[in-house]
């Protein structure tokens, strides 16, 4: 028999504890959702702390979804905060179909919670590869917030990828002895080991690739800081000799005014004159040298 319940209130789970005689640690723990994935034995049944996520949650929103199990030869709870779609699914799947056996459908409704998280990676390796090129091309605020954004989805994922990950791997057989639990293939268990260790690599990876694409961030946004400010040092440049030459023929001293700057030829020349041959040749240097 499987239950599965969502949001649950502490009534209910409290009916469900007498009707089944369950720990009174179990029931406490049953409608907790603030915990690690664990697993924790008990006289004829086991209580199991798993996590997947939500495909459907936006990237940056709380997607992780917590499953509390209790795990029997008789029946199997699924007890869940907010509904999930891949339970859903199974549970509609089983509706007119019989379970191969006992053991295997356990394994199923397991394989159903750790599958949603390749789903999740699937889009953040597509979302990666969109802020890379749209960094090459035009970084701006709004790329550094998504990326960090997928970083705080993956640090939420390897939280609990990795402890479930090291829990198959030193107790998923014991599912098997159970008691009263029909048997099946041990090696079901092992394939769930396995694609968590698959998930968690590609996490890692993923992690990597943030990081890559954060320096990629720094790097643009720096480059482009060196272009506005070589154009800005070459504007100042042109404007300095035209700041001295007019600062320095804007004095009032006998000599300039009535000897050097007496006609109308000198005004051209050193006034005028002067100011577009010093830009003119700023701007040919500038250009030889490639910074205009």
């Amino acid at each position: 028999m499987w239950v599965d319940l969502v949001d649950p209130d502490d009534a209910e789970i409290a009916r469900i504890g007498k009707l089944i005689a369950l720990h009174p640690i179990t029931v406490e723990n049953a409608n907790n959702y603030m915990q690690r994935p664990k697993l924790e034995w008990y006289e004829g049944y086991m209580f199991l702390v798993m996590f997947g996520v939500d495909p459907e949650t936006a990237s940056g929103d709380p997607l992780l979804r917590e499953v509390n199990m209790i795990i029997s030869g008789d029946y199997v709870f699924t007890i869940h905060k907010r509904p999930l779609p891949t339970l859903i699914e199974l549970r509609q799947h089983y509706t007119d179909e019989q379970a191969r056996s006992e053991q295997f459908f356990v394994y199923e409704i397991l394989d159903a919670i750790t599958s949603t998280f390749p789903d999740v990676l699937s889009r953040v390796d597509d979302d990666i590869d969109q802020i890379e090129e749209e960094i090459i091309d035009d970084a701006s605020a709004e790329h550094l917030q998504r990326i960090f954004s997928l970083k705080r989805d993956l640090i939420a994922m390897r939280r609990v990828i990795t402890p479930m990950r090291d829990l198959f791997a030193r107790e998923a057989e014991r599912i098997n002895d159970l008691p009263g639990l029909e048997t099946d293939d041990r090696l079901y268990y092992r394939d769930l080991h396995d694609s968590l260790i698959r998930t968690s690599e590609l996490v890692d990876s993923y992690r990597d690739l943030l990081s890559g694409a954060t320096d990629m961030y720094l790097s643009t946004v720096a480059n482009r800081q060196g272009e506005i400010n070589k154009q800005l040092t070459v504007i100042a440049t042109i404007f300095l000799p035209l700041t001295f030459i007019t600062g320095f023929f804007g004095q009032n001293f006998k000599y300039l005014v009535t000897d050097v700057i007496s006609s109308t030829w000198s005004f051209w020349v050193f006034g005028l004159g002067l100011l577009v041959v010093s830009t003119f040749g700023f701007w040919l240097y500038f250009r030889r040298k490639r910074w205009a």
